[in-house]
């Protein structure tokens, strides 16, 4: 088991993403975090819709890689699992997290923990589609329950992780906050260490790590995932230093390129605004250089903007 994952994130948790990260390790014994792909729709994947090549594309370190199936029916669920099993990857994770309304409104996502038992028979059909490794990834539920203004009850929120346990779910990462919270509290580990006391599965935590420093003082406890520090700072699993200015431009270009050859031209501008959205904290002007890269219609003028931000402003 990892003790550094890279999250599931959409538009972000891609292969240029995962070439990018793996550049800044200089050893090939050095250990390599666990990356989990986007969230592949199981429809979209058995209905072999045109950029299902792109998701499913496990490089560079297929080995390491989780595929995240988003879904809410078993069946269909199953089969598409089924599907990913004959590839070279390390597991499948079923997405009981995604809490945007697109993803809910199908039943898929967190909205999956509002019903024990189907979520039960969900892993159940995936554990009979695939010897791969089972993982779910997870929040604290969807609302609190009955009575409560805020905290979720743990009883239920252990009920749901014994069953998934005990229908062959071999590892689970939670994000402590409930759905309709997003970013807005802090997330509550104190869940994530109470849950790791009580499974015999491991537990993984997710949300609020937001400095090399942090990430491994998580770690020391159990898996850590990250998802928007390791898009700010691509070279926070290879524990490598603060980039200066220049190390910075030429790692914003990698990713330019990494991106064209990596995903298809219909992604190019989503994907590399999605990037900068974080990426660009690393710099004072952080704000005003989004600003300037979301008005650039290509990956080239993408280029340019970051070339001229950092002539003009060198530290």
């Amino acid at each position: 088991m990892a003790e550094h994952i890279l999250a599931p994130m959409a538009e972000l948790s891609h292969r240029a993403l995962r070439e990018l990260i793996e550049s800044f390790f200089d050893r090939p014994d050095t250990p390599r975090p666990e990356y989990y792909s986007e969230m592949i729709s199981a429809a979209g994947l058995l209905s072999g819709g045109p950029f299902e090549k792109w998701y499913l594309d496990g490089g560079p370190r297929q080995e390491r890689l989780v595929y995240q199936l988003l879904g809410s029916d078993p069946e269909k669920l199953a089969a598409a699992a089924g599907v990913l099993d004959t590839l070279p990857c390390l597991g499948i994770d079923i997405n009981m997290g995604c809490a945007a309304p697109a993803i809910t409104r199908t039943g898929a996502g967190v909205r999956l923990m509002e019903d024990i038992d189907k979520a039960g028979r969900i892993a159940a059909a995936l554990r009979k589609a695939t010897k791969k490794r089972l993982s779910v990834k997870m929040r604290l539920g969807s609302r609190p329950p009955p009575g409560s203004d805020d905290l979720p009850g743990f009883e239920r929120l252990l009920t749901f992780c014994r069953r998934l346990e005990n229908e062959g779910v071999e590892f689970i990462a939670l994000h402590p906050r409930l759905a309709g919270e997003k970013f807005k509290r802090r997330a509550r580990w104190d869940y994530v260490e109470a849950l790791r006391k009580e499974l015999s599965i491991p537990v993984a935590g997710n949300g609020d790590i937001g400095s090399a420093a942090g990430l491994a003082d998580r770690a020391k406890a159990g898996p850590a995932m990250i998802g928007r520090l390791a898009v700010k700072e691509p070279w926070v699993f290879a524990a490598a230093p603060r980039q200066s200015t220049a190390r910075l431009e030429e790692t914003a270009f990698r990713f330019l390129d990494l991106l064209s050859l990596h995903q298809p031209p219909e992604f190019h501008l989503s994907r590399a605004r999605r990037f900068f959205r974080y990426y660009c904290d690393n710099f004072t002007w952080a704000e005003y250089l989004r600003n300037k890269i979301n008005r650039e219609e290509s990956l080239g003028g993408i280029g340019r903007v970051i070339h001229e931000y950092c002539r003009e402003n060198p530290r």
